[in-house]
């Protein structure tokens, strides 16, 4: 779970322009928006793509209110355990649960008077959706294990780099929370929409690292002509390697090439490993009987070995066969052997597989391999 607290004074235009960077027509809208809804009460939904600064722009939307003094508390919802989501929210009482040795505060409670930031709203769980849903029009929270309701004034912010009306569609969200936590949309650009901007940016990113590091003038031009896939927060972390690598003196166009492509190394790679999961994703379906049932059956090797006892020619028959099923097929059959091998513990069948052990989590996910009887994580 992540999470953050502070009170804070001030919330003035010029405050915002410290937190908001930047003086392109798309950020000076934002920053107008916020002061406009310095007054109200409703809840703000922040929209945009990954890295543009959602939290920034909820924490400047804390600061211009009157809440101002009181607790902002941010809460990702993708990051907490369902079984904790209730808990952690609306707090617990002593005994509700195995592990609860003592009462606890939800975050609400921690926010009471200020405001609360839910951020990655759109992982919320759906069960967790009704019970925010009925906090919301009510104003009051539950503890886990209590049969008492208690009063809560909060402003709620939330956020997502999700299409939350696509998930209303296909069934992930809830609609009608969708329109109690949209009562003011807040659309964030991308960093390639605020191109002017960067340079400010970095220089903001430099001071913060008190170095004495600067981009000479063709870098800045480079660094603008960039796309930003990953924004801000890409930008941020291009400078911070600038600052590791460089410690201080001039960044050169040449310079910047290479900060820029170790970025893009790495996003291939990612694309490379979407790609490959792509040609082997198949539907339930399609992995159901295709594998020929006179397919060798494949041992599994100590971890490191790369040889299996099987001849693959064996496997065209008469000259065709479904490779994506058979992939598919063989997968399954090594994870099911992997964990029966380890005793059913994933961080060692992982091992065994030569995997990652969320990259194992993630294939049993995909494959709906049960991790309750048989796999313990």
């Amino acid at each position: 779970m992540t999470v953050a607290t502070g009170a804070a004074a001030g919330g003035g235009m010029a405050e915002l322009e410290t937190l908001l960077i930047g003086r392109s027509e798309a950020i000076v809208r934002v920053r107008n928006l916020i002061m406009r809804l310095a007054g109200s009460q409703a809840s703000v939904l922040v929209t945009g793509p990954s890295g543009t600064g959602k939290e920034v722009v909820a924490r400047c939307l804390h600061l211009a209110s009157a809440r101002r003094n009181n607790e902002f508390v941010a809460v990702n919802c993708g990051a907490i355990p369902r079984e904790l989501i209730e808990s952690e929210l609306f707090g617990h009482e002593k005994g509700a649960f195995t592990g609860a040795l003592q009462s606890r505060k939800g975050r609400f409670e921690a926010a009471d008077g200020g405001t609360i930031f839910l951020d990655e709203i759109g992982d919320m769980p759906a069960d967790m959706q009704v019970k925010l849903l009925r906090v919301l029009e009510e104003r009051k929270i539950e503890r886990v294990g209590s049969n008492k309701t208690m009063a809560v004034d909060v402003r709620v912010i939330s956020a997502t780099h999700k299409n939350l009306e696509q998930a209303i569609a296909e069934g992930r969200f809830r609609e009608d929370l969708f329109y109690r936590l949209n009562i003011f949309p807040l659309q964030l650009p991308a960093l390639a929409d605020r191109r002017e901007d960067i340079p400010m940016l970095i220089a903001h990113f430099l001071k913060q690292s008190g170095t004495k590091l600067r981009f000479d003038a063709s870098a800045l031009r480079a660094l603008c002509q960039h796309s930003w896939p990953g924004n801000i927060r890409e930008l941020r972390n291009v400078v911070e390697r600038a600052v590791v690598l460089f410690g201080e003196g001039d960044i050169g166009v040449d310079d910047v090439e290479m900060l820029i492509g170790a970025t893009l190394e790495r996003r291939e790679l990612a694309n490379e490993d979407a790609a490959l999961w792509e040609a082997t994703s198949v539907s339930e379906e399609e992995a159901d009987t295709r594998l020929p049932e006179t397919a060798p059956v494949v041992p599994l090797r100590p971890y490191g070995t790369n040889s299996f006892d099987m001849d693959p020619r064996g496997l065209l028959g008469a000259g065709t066969c479904d490779m994506r099923a058979l992939v598919a097929k063989l997968e399954q059959s090594l994870i099911h052997a992997a964990l029966e091998q380890s005793g059913d513990i994933v961080a060692d069948a992982a091992r065994v597989l030569g995997l990652q052990r969320t990259s194992l989590i993630e294939k049993m996910r995909k494959y709906q391999i049960g991790r309750g009887e048989r796999a313990v994580a």
